[in-house]
């Protein structure tokens, strides 16, 4: 691609919202399915259920980002009556497959807790896990901290699954860590385990019931014509 042409990319990027949504979010979602495939690899290297179930926890999240960008774009050409409508109804959706998401977490949690993971593990995927938790936090809580100044249902609904993401990753952070430090394979950390896994999945829960309720509000005067950055 000529200079030109990237320097065109650039300039379309800052000046048009729809498209800096579009790249935003089809980033997030070859991200977070990237990392599911990560998480289902090292399940296989190194033997690991929880990993495993990690893989298909994210590749479930990455379904729902892609049906909200899949339908973002396709109500983009619909008239604006329509678009609302169904706009409505597609975020409608997406909250309550991820709350119902929810349940699927419960399997690595107890994976964690009853310390069912191995114990060979070097730091290359703790390493690969921090930068990959920091990413998606510090990203998660820059865009969810812009929800509620004006954001349309389809970025609000985006960001609170990047926002559930990022909470997720610090969970995978937190049992990659504890299968570097604790080598011989020990319960010494079952209970910091076990209460930190805890507070995370009820942020989680507590956050996608927000979401699910706000999401069921009809707002007639909303629209899906503003495209902000999830």
């Amino acid at each position: 691609m000529s200079s030109a042409g990237i320097g065109g990319l650039f300039r379309r990027y800052r000046q048009d919202g729809r498209f800096r949504a579009l790249v935003g979010t089809t980033g997030s979602l070859v991200a977070s399915t990237a990392f599911a495939l990560y998480n289902g690899i090292a399940g296989l290297v190194y033997r690991a259920p929880w990993n495993g179930s990690i893989c298909v926890y994210y590749l479930l999240l990455a379904g729902i980002r892609g049906y909200l960008l899949a339908n973002q774009c396709r109500l983009a050409g619909l008239p604006r009556s329509i678009a609302r409508r169904q706009g409505q109804r597609t975020c409608h959706t997406a909250a309550g497959a991820l709350l119902i998401l929810n349940l699927a977490l419960i399997a690595p949690i107890a994976l964690i807790v009853r310390m069912e993971r191995p114990v060979n593990m070097g730091l290359i995927p703790a390493i690969a896990t921090a930068a990959y938790a920091t990413w998606k936090v510090t990203r998660a809580l820059i865009r969810y901290r812009r929800r509620s100044h004006g954001a349309d249902r389809f970025t609000a609904q985006l960001r609170t699954v990047g926002l559930v993401d990022a909470l997720v990753s610090v969970l995978t952070l937190q049992n990659t860590l504890i299968m570097v430090k604790d080598e011989g394979g020990g319960r010494s950390m079952l209970t910091l385990a076990a209460l930190s896994s805890a507070v995370i999945f009820i942020c989680i829960v507590a956050i996608s019931v927000a979401n699910w309720r706000q999401q069921s509000i009809y707002v007639p005067s909303e629209t899906v014509s503003k495209y902000k950055q999830p």
